[in-house]
């Protein structure tokens, strides 16, 4: 069963799964509209317990098992989540792996706890397909200019999903605070290892992209993996393969 730690001034609940171990806890942020049962995290998991680590994974409000409305949600929220429930549940420098928007999440994270708990600064990133900036590189920028002035009009977007038979909600409240966390305009500080794995057949974060925020990393050490035939997900047996070798390696 779930633990839950209580966040921000509407008191949501946040879910966490927290598994007991030894060495650097490794914690899991999830996608946009993902979730901590799904396969990479749960794979993760379970090399975790094989192997007696510490591993922690949540769902951001809105998500899962958390409370929340995901409209509600912005990159400022799902951050506080993030920090908290690694304020709440590490006790040592974690390995932060972060997938798609959980990357973005991560580079965030780590920027505040390198200057708030040095304590709890990361001691090594994996990031799988990093969705840096997404809501204004893959989002905003992307939208024709009708679809921009009707959100302007309206406050969201439902946009269809490959994922989901249900379009996510995407609003001018998350695109607008997006703005205040963007990355890619200056070096970026990680104070840690970093290792990117990037699938070229991706169709949301293209891999120029990834390649952009290697550019952006110019003080850490840095790997970038890219898979030839690997898609957005990167959850087939061989990606998952990929996945727990560069955490091993970190950890």
């Amino acid at each position: 069963m779930p633990q839950s730690v209580t966040v921000g001034q509407d008191a949501r609940s946040i879910a966490v799964l927290a598994r007991e171990g030894k060495g650097p806890p490794v914690v899991w942020l999830g996608g946009f509209k993902s979730d901590m049962r799904a396969i990479k995290a749960t794979a993760l998991d379970e090399w975790a317990e094989r192997n007696g680590r510490a591993f922690v994974r949540f769902d951001y409000s809105g998500h899962g098992e958390s409370g929340g409305a995901f409209e509600e949600g912005t990159v400022s929220r799902w951050l506080e989540d993030a920090l908290a429930v690694i304020e709440r549940f590490v006790r040592e420098r974690p390995i932060l792996v972060g997938s798609s928007m959980g990357g973005w999440i991560s580079l965030l994270a780590a920027r505040h706890l390198m200057e708030k708990r040095p304590d709890l600064a990361p001691a090594g990133m994996v990031l799988i397909a990093p969705a840096v900036d997404m809501t204004e590189r893959l989002m905003w920028s992307r939208f024709p200019e009708d679809l921009r002035r009707s959100i302007q009009e309206t406050g969201v977007f439902h946009r269809p999903s490959a994922y989901s038979d249900d379009p996510y909600p995407i609003t001018l409240n998350l695109i607008e605070d997006g703005r205040r966390h963007l990355l890619l305009d200056r070096p970026i500080q990680t104070g840690c290892p970093v290792h990117i794995l990037q699938g070229m057949e991706d169709p949301d974060v293209p891999w120029s992209h990834a390649l952009e925020l290697v550019e952006h990393l110019p003080g850490d050490s840095v790997s970038l993996t890219l898979i030839k035939d690997g898609d957005h997900r990167l959850s087939r047996p061989e990606d998952i393969e990929r996945l727990i070798a560069a955490v091993a390696a970190i950890a």
